[in-house]
Protein backbone atom coordinates (compact mmCIF):
# COMPACT_ATOMS: atom_id res chain seq x y z
CA UNK A 1 0.00 0.00 0.00
CA UNK A 2 1.20 3.28 -0.80
CA UNK A 3 0.75 6.29 1.65
CA UNK A 4 1.03 10.37 0.05
CA UNK A 5 2.44 12.49 2.35
CA UNK A 6 0.78 15.76 3.11
CA UNK A 7 1.24 18.41 1.50
CA UNK A 8 2.63 21.51 3.57
CA UNK A 9 1.51 24.58 2.89
CA UNK A 10 3.39 26.59 0.65
CA UNK A 11 5.30 29.50 1.98
CA UNK A 12 4.57 32.96 1.09
CA UNK A 13 8.13 34.45 -0.03
CA UNK A 14 9.07 37.61 2.39
CA UNK A 15 9.25 39.84 -0.63
CA UNK A 16 5.47 39.47 -1.17
CA UNK A 17 4.56 40.72 2.14
CA UNK A 18 6.99 43.17 2.31
CA UNK A 19 5.60 44.63 -0.97
CA UNK A 20 1.90 44.32 0.23
CA UNK A 21 2.72 45.96 3.13
CA UNK A 22 4.21 48.86 1.25
CA UNK A 23 0.64 48.88 -1.17
CA UNK A 24 -1.00 48.56 2.12
CA UNK A 25 0.65 52.20 3.35
CA UNK A 26 0.82 53.81 0.15
CA UNK A 27 -3.27 53.23 0.25
CA UNK A 28 -3.35 54.34 3.49
CA UNK A 29 -1.43 57.73 3.16
CA UNK A 30 -3.13 58.55 -0.42
CA UNK A 31 -6.33 58.19 1.64
CA UNK A 32 -5.22 60.22 4.87
CA UNK A 33 -3.40 63.28 2.44
CA UNK A 34 -6.03 66.73 1.93
CA UNK A 35 -4.71 67.72 -1.37
CA UNK A 36 -4.65 71.70 -1.32
CA UNK A 37 -4.80 73.89 -3.98
CA UNK A 38 -2.87 76.83 -4.35
CA UNK A 39 -5.22 79.29 -2.91
CA UNK A 40 -5.89 77.20 0.41
CA UNK A 41 -2.20 76.64 1.06
CA UNK A 42 -1.14 80.47 0.75
CA UNK A 43 -4.22 81.29 3.09
CA UNK A 44 -3.30 78.47 5.70
CA UNK A 45 0.36 80.09 5.43
CA UNK A 46 1.55 82.52 8.47
CA UNK A 47 0.04 85.88 7.58
CA UNK A 48 3.41 88.48 6.68
CA UNK A 49 3.62 91.19 9.56
CA UNK A 50 1.75 94.69 8.17
CA UNK A 51 3.88 97.35 9.98
CA UNK A 52 1.64 99.81 8.79
CA UNK A 53 -1.60 98.12 9.71
CA UNK A 54 -0.03 97.61 13.16
CA UNK A 55 0.21 101.42 13.44
CA UNK A 56 -2.91 102.29 12.13
CA UNK A 57 -4.89 99.89 14.13
CA UNK A 58 -3.02 100.25 17.00
CA UNK A 59 -1.93 103.80 17.69
CA UNK A 60 -4.87 105.89 17.89
CA UNK A 61 -7.32 103.67 19.63
CA UNK A 62 -4.68 101.96 22.04
CA UNK A 63 -1.22 103.67 22.58
CA UNK A 64 -2.36 107.42 22.65
CA UNK A 65 -5.13 106.24 25.63
CA UNK A 66 -2.63 104.23 27.14
CA UNK A 67 0.33 107.15 27.18
CA UNK A 68 -2.20 109.98 28.81
CA UNK A 69 -3.58 107.08 31.02
CA UNK A 70 -0.05 106.80 32.62
CA UNK A 71 1.58 109.82 32.33
CA UNK A 72 3.16 111.56 35.03
CA UNK A 73 3.60 115.43 35.65
CA UNK A 74 7.30 115.63 34.25
CA UNK A 75 9.20 117.94 37.26
CA UNK A 76 7.67 114.77 39.61
CA UNK A 77 9.07 112.30 37.76
CA UNK A 78 12.28 114.13 37.27
CA UNK A 79 13.01 114.48 40.47
CA UNK A 80 11.71 111.14 41.41
CA UNK A 81 14.95 109.93 38.73
CA UNK A 82 17.28 112.47 40.51
CA UNK A 83 16.55 110.84 44.40
CA UNK A 84 17.03 107.11 43.00
CA UNK A 85 16.58 106.14 39.35
CA UNK A 86 15.47 102.56 40.07
CA UNK A 87 13.27 103.44 42.22
CA UNK A 88 11.48 105.96 40.23
CA UNK A 89 11.85 103.46 36.83
CA UNK A 90 10.59 100.63 38.77
CA UNK A 91 7.46 102.76 39.81
CA UNK A 92 6.69 104.98 36.79
CA UNK A 93 8.54 103.21 33.58
CA UNK A 94 8.80 100.00 31.41
CA UNK A 95 11.94 98.54 29.67
CA UNK A 96 13.67 95.46 27.98
CA UNK A 97 15.85 93.50 30.00
CA UNK A 98 17.88 96.07 31.24
CA UNK A 99 17.71 98.66 29.22
CA UNK A 100 17.26 101.86 30.13
CA UNK A 101 13.40 103.13 31.13
CA UNK A 102 10.96 104.56 28.96
CA UNK A 103 8.38 106.78 30.41
CA UNK A 104 5.11 108.06 30.00
CA UNK A 105 4.34 111.83 30.93
CA UNK A 106 3.09 115.09 30.83
CA UNK A 107 3.96 118.93 31.44
CA UNK A 108 2.98 122.39 30.67
CA UNK A 109 5.74 124.81 29.29
CA UNK A 110 6.66 127.56 26.99
CA UNK A 111 7.57 126.96 23.40
CA UNK A 112 10.74 128.20 21.97
CA UNK A 113 12.01 128.51 17.87
CA UNK A 114 11.60 124.63 16.32
CA UNK A 115 15.46 123.50 14.61
CA UNK A 116 16.51 120.73 13.43
CA UNK A 117 13.04 118.37 14.12
CA UNK A 118 13.02 119.69 17.62
CA UNK A 119 10.77 121.95 19.40
CA UNK A 120 12.40 123.04 22.76
CA UNK A 121 9.92 123.75 25.67
CA UNK A 122 10.61 125.52 29.09
CA UNK A 123 8.97 123.67 31.79
CA UNK A 124 9.08 125.30 35.31
CA UNK A 125 10.22 122.92 38.18
CA UNK A 126 13.02 121.89 36.62
CA UNK A 127 16.72 122.46 37.24
CA UNK A 128 18.23 124.96 34.61
CA UNK A 129 20.55 122.43 33.36
CA UNK A 130 17.54 120.44 31.88
CA UNK A 131 16.68 120.70 28.59
CA UNK A 132 13.51 119.42 27.07
CA UNK A 133 12.19 118.80 23.50
CA UNK A 134 9.09 117.72 21.85
CA UNK A 135 10.11 115.48 18.10
CA UNK A 136 8.08 117.20 15.21
CA UNK A 137 9.74 115.29 12.50
CA UNK A 138 9.69 115.03 9.77
CA UNK A 139 12.32 112.17 11.17
CA UNK A 140 10.61 110.36 13.86
CA UNK A 141 13.18 108.18 16.35
CA UNK A 142 13.21 106.15 18.89
CA UNK A 143 10.62 103.19 20.59
CA UNK A 144 9.44 105.15 23.27
CA UNK A 145 5.89 104.93 22.01
CA UNK A 146 6.11 101.12 21.11
CA UNK A 147 7.81 100.98 24.82
CA UNK A 148 5.65 103.09 26.70
CA UNK A 149 2.54 102.09 25.63
CA UNK A 150 3.09 98.60 27.87
CA UNK A 151 1.02 96.66 26.52
CA UNK A 152 3.33 96.21 23.53
CA UNK A 153 5.74 93.15 24.13
CA UNK A 154 8.61 91.32 21.78
CA UNK A 155 6.78 87.99 22.40
CA UNK A 156 3.75 89.01 20.33
CA UNK A 157 6.36 89.42 17.37
CA UNK A 158 8.14 86.86 14.79
CA UNK A 159 11.52 88.23 15.39
CA UNK A 160 13.53 91.77 16.16
CA UNK A 161 13.30 93.07 12.89
CA UNK A 162 9.03 93.09 13.18
CA UNK A 163 9.21 94.39 16.92
CA UNK A 164 11.75 97.50 15.28
CA UNK A 165 9.13 97.63 12.36
CA UNK A 166 6.16 98.06 15.26
CA UNK A 167 7.98 100.91 16.84
CA UNK A 168 8.55 102.43 13.16
CA UNK A 169 4.83 102.22 12.53
CA UNK A 170 3.78 104.09 15.39
CA UNK A 171 5.92 106.95 15.09
CA UNK A 172 5.10 107.00 11.28
CA UNK A 173 1.52 106.86 12.71
CA UNK A 174 1.83 109.70 15.49
CA UNK A 175 3.35 112.11 12.51
CA UNK A 176 0.51 111.63 10.36
CA UNK A 177 -2.52 112.05 12.86
CA UNK A 178 -0.02 114.70 15.49
CA UNK A 179 2.14 116.58 13.26
CA UNK A 180 0.66 116.92 9.52
CA UNK A 181 -1.12 120.32 9.85
CA UNK A 182 0.88 121.52 12.96
CA UNK A 183 1.73 125.01 12.40
CA UNK A 184 5.33 124.55 14.54
CA UNK A 185 6.27 128.05 14.02
CA UNK A 186 3.24 129.84 15.57
CA UNK A 187 3.79 128.01 18.75
CA UNK A 188 6.73 130.03 19.60
CA UNK A 189 6.78 131.62 22.64
CA UNK A 190 3.34 129.72 23.43
CA UNK A 191 2.33 128.08 26.59
CA UNK A 192 1.77 124.80 25.68
CA UNK A 193 0.91 121.28 27.01
CA UNK A 194 1.97 118.14 25.75
CA UNK A 195 2.05 114.37 26.57
CA UNK A 196 4.13 111.82 25.58
CA UNK A 197 7.10 109.50 26.04
CA UNK A 198 10.86 109.40 26.24
CA UNK A 199 13.57 107.21 27.00
CA UNK A 200 15.75 107.89 29.54
CA UNK A 201 19.43 108.00 28.28
CA UNK A 202 20.15 111.46 30.82
CA UNK A 203 17.95 113.24 32.94
CA UNK A 204 19.37 116.69 31.71
CA UNK A 205 18.22 115.82 27.96
CA UNK A 206 15.05 114.63 28.06
CA UNK A 207 13.43 114.24 24.50
CA UNK A 208 9.84 113.16 23.72
CA UNK A 209 7.86 111.85 21.37
CA UNK A 210 4.44 113.37 21.61
CA UNK A 211 0.95 111.99 21.24
CA UNK A 212 -0.99 115.52 22.07
CA UNK A 213 -0.17 118.75 21.95
CA UNK A 214 -2.00 121.86 23.12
Amino acid sequence: MTTTAPIGRRRVPARWIAAAAVAVLVVLMAVDTEYRTAETAAAAAPKKFDPAAFGAQNYQTKVVPAIQAAAVDLPALLKAVADDKDAAGQKYGKRQGTGPYTFAVKATGKAGQAKSGLLPVTVKGLPDDTRVSLQIGPAINGTALRDAARFITFGQFTNQVEYADAATALNNEMRDKLLTGLDVAALDGKEISFAGAFTLLTPQTVTITPVAIS
